[in-house]
């Protein structure tokens, strides 16, 4: 069976990730990393992510996918160094210069090809093993049955990674500079603005015939604005073709996003309802879904509003559950009277109505409005710590 493969931006994440079933999660360490500094884990909570990993029986995988200025270039050797000490199982890496850093410091540490590198054939695939590589991460462009031709054309000990979820980048392979151009922040150094998301109004007045949507609504079209992808229905197509790892894109996503996710496609892996997983991936914050390129670019629709759209809202996480009560960290308002949905993994939804708060002087409250205010809840069924309670409706 493929591995299973979670983002996680801080240790809440990380233990989300675990939680709901992921074999195995990837983050970014201190240095030389392609997301904000806010998901970067310095050395210390690195090491400790690590052995909360390794306890688990799991693996842990560091991002090291920026492309190198010359000053980073110079700590390469060390970081490799720093990392294969605290035992992490690969590091993921773009540049070929980083590579071979790594790959002379580090040689008891797998070398993952990222995404950004823009594998999308055997022969590059061949030269990556080549040079070292353990896997290659695969370009988001490529279609199940060139994945399944470059399966068949490269050596059996290179695993292949690809994408199953998450946001898109309408560059090839995240290759973009328009966010560079308009807000002075540039996508290939993980502090994108996002303008592709940005509304606009665009006539091509040099092609006849040729019309692109122009006003939706009273508001400018997203035209550049590209669906989220879900693969949440073709993952035996892609076991087939050979993907070994599928990955889950989301670095930037929280604890329940994570959880919500994992568990849904560690559901449908296991042999759960692909219906009841697919409900699931609705309650969390996306774009409209498609199934990015794997069948042609038919499948690829990057025309949308632009919205994120959700069916249920981050209630909290279960801490404890004793005596008939749940303490749980809250994450967004509800009240007494107002019913409570709780996810747990391996088991189907269920859902309870809440009795009362108590907060933790004991004091009964109408209301859980203070954010991660530790709370204690009646619950008619036991619950894990790490469990998620969620809600999809508001009590005025």
């Amino acid at each position: 069976m493929p591995e299973l493969l979670s983002p996680a931006g801080n240790m809440e994440c990380l233990n989300a990730a675990i939680h709901f079933g992921a074999d195995a999660v990837y983050l970014g360490g201190s240095r030389l990393q392609l997301r904000s500094d806010k998901v970067g884990f310095d050395s210390e909570t690195l090491a400790r992510a690590a052995e909360t990993v390794h306890r688990a029986g799991k693996r842990i995988y560091v991002t090291v996918n920026c492309f190198a200025t010359n000053a980073e270039a110079d700590i390469a050797a060390d970081y490799a160094r720093e990392l294969e000490q605290m035992g992490i199982d690969a590091a993921i890496i773009s540049d070929l210069g980083v590579f071979s850093a790594f790959r002379s410091a580090a040689k008891d540490m797998e070398l993952h090809i990222s995404t950004q590198a823009n594998c999308v054939n055997y022969m590059t695939a061949r030269t990556y093993y080549d040079m070292g590589a353990a896997r290659v991460i695969l370009g988001r462009e490529m279609r199940l049955a060139e994945i399944a031709e470059l399966r068949a054309k490269t050596p059996k000990g290179l695993t292949i990674e690809a994408f199953v979820h998450g946001a898109m980048c309408m560059a090839f392979s995240g290759r973009c500079l328009i966010s560079s151009y308009m807000a002075d922040r540039s996508g290939n150094r993980g502090q994108c603005a996002q303008p592709c998301r940005w509304e606009y109004t665009l006539m091509e007045q040099k092609r006849p015939g040729e019309y692109f949507p122009i006003i939706e609504e009273e508001k400018g079209t997203s035209i550049l604005s590209s669906h989220d992808l879900c693969c949440i229905d073709i993952l035996d197509e892609l076991e087939k073709a050979g993907v070994d790892s599928f990955k889950i894109e989301g670095r930037m996503k929280t604890e329940y996003y994570v959880g919500t996710v994992v568990g849904a496609y560690r559901s449908v892996m296991d042999g759960g309802s692909v219906a009841e997983a697919r409900k699931e991936l609705e309650a969390v914050s996306h774009r409209p879904y498609s199934q990015g390129f794997y069948y042609g670019h038919e499948a690829y629709d990057p025309y949308n509003d632009g919205l994120y759209r959700q069916s249920r809202l981050y209630g909290g996480i279960v801490r404890e559950c004793k005596d008939g009560f749940v303490t749980l960290e809250q994450r967004n308002n509800f009240k007494v009277g107002q019913e409570l949905e709780a996810l747990s993994p391996g088991k189907p939804v269920r859902r309870f109505k809440v009795e009362e708060i108590i907060n933790e002087e004991g004091q009964r409250q109408q209301a859980a409005h203070l954010v991660r205010q530790t709370l204690r809840v009646p619950c008619p069924f036991e619950l894990s710590p790490g469990d998620i309670l969620r809600f999809d409706e508001i009590i005025r």
